[in-house]
């Protein structure tokens, strides 16, 4: 199947199946999952995030609780604004009073405690990505918009990310899928935990390299300002 007839599929599923929680309808999302806080916990205590210092997080709704781990843990969590249009935004350490590390986590609370950066001051030690569908091969597909292949893109040019630095998802058994289509600029994951499975991919799928320049949109690239400036450096 493509990657839209993948997308159509499991938003009719979770649907059907009544797994999909707020925000409905699922269409067009990330979607929201019942048991999406068992698989976060199950993250939070794997040693990927363990030895992470620096977590960079999705904004969606299933991947809330990871955001909130990560500041209660004591850990720098790092999140992309709506469509990479500002930048960064980046909590640390102190950033957010005791109590309101719920609220911190939210997109509305990160932009309340967190600052705006337009690039970052150290490196990703764990990427975690929202995901309407996986493979066990690692395999992934996002909601069709391309940032979380854009914000790893972004990330390697800019030195803050490596191939070795591990990526990971939340999703519902259901969101598991046997095969999906993947290209040079796809970002795969490497790790994928359910609310009742941990998948380690074995191999690794390679990583995008980078920015490829041919599969760039136009208007993206002249509304993304950090992805302006890394393009003008790299056509110099």
């Amino acid at each position: 199947m493509s990657k839209s007839e993948i997308r159509k599929r499991i938003w009719r599923l979770l649907e059907e199946r009544n797994v999909a929680i707020f925000p409905k309808p699922v269409w067009g999302r990330i979607p929201n999952f019942k048991g999406h806080e068992v698989a976060a916990a199950k993250l939070v205590r794997h040693r990927v995030f363990r030895r992470a210092r620096v977590v960079f997080c999705n904004p969606d709704s299933p991947q809330r609780p990871v955001r909130e781990a990560v500041i209660r843990s004591g850990k720098i969590l790092v999140m992309a604004t709506p469509r990479l249009r500002q930048g960064f935004i980046i909590i640390e350490p102190g950033d957010v009073p005791r109590g309101f590390e719920a609220k911190a986590s939210t997109i509305r609370g990160a932009f309340r405690f967190g600052r705006i950066v337009n690039t970052l001051p150290f490196p990703v030690d764990l990427k975690v990505t929202g995901c309407v569908a996986v493979s066990p091969d690692g395999g992934r597909v996002g909601k069709g918009g391309g940032y979380s292949d854009l914000e790893y893109a972004i990330l390697k040019e800019l030195g803050l990310i490596s191939d070795d630095t591990p990526i990971a998802t939340t999703v519902h058994d259901l969101q598991i899928v046997d095969k999906i289509p993947m290209t040079i600029h796809d970002m795969p994951v490497d790790y994928i935990f359910t609310p009742t499975r941990v998948i380690e991919v074995k191999p690794r799928r390679s990583r995008p390299p980078g920015l490829v320049l041919e599969d760039l949109d136009k208007k993206k690239i002249e509304e993304i300002p950090l992805l302006k400036k890394i393009l003008s450096r790299k056509l110099l």
